[in-house]
């Protein structure tokens, strides 16, 4: 992470679980993620919650010849609850991200899918929800 996404190592971002379909990331609360409200700071919210689907989208695409390329296409996000400590966030989705991909090879065309990563505190506080949309296209062979 230091060398590919540093500002995610200065964050803290931590890997907290990971399998084939559930991905667990976690931001601290501390002075780097927080904002003059002493909250963690929507950003710091978006960039963890985006890494815990990108992670999954990555692992879908992962030994594909020719290989596919992924990009986030949209963010929705919606706030519940003041978040002053860390947050652990959390996406069920890889299943759809293979189903989305195998799609995108068969047809030759780019497809979507959307990543739910909800955000609790360790109390179980239910603080955000992110939809992360990512877009699939195999690159071409050459």
């Amino acid at each position: 992470m230091f060398v590919k996404m540093p500002i995610a190592w200065l964050s803290g971002l931590k890997i907290i679980s990971l399998d084939q379909n559930e991905c667990t990331v976690s931001i601290p609360y501390k002075r780097l993620t927080q904002n003059p409200f002493h909250s963690v700071y929507f950003a710091s919210q978006a960039m963890a919650a985006e890494m815990s689907t990108g992670v999954l989208a990555m692992a879908a695409i992962q030994g594909i010849r020719p290989s596919v390329s992924m990009l986030v296409a949209n963010v929705e996000a919606a706030f519940h609850k003041k978040a002053d400590s860390r947050i652990f966030f959390t996406c069920k989705d890889g299943a759809t991200f293979m189903r989305t991909v195998d799609e995108a090879v068969q047809s030759g065309e780019g497809r979507t899918a959307t990543g739910i990563s909800e955000g609790f505190l360790a109390d179980g506080t239910h603080v955000s929800t992110f939809k992360v949309t990512w877009t699939f296209k195999q690159k071409k062979s050459k």
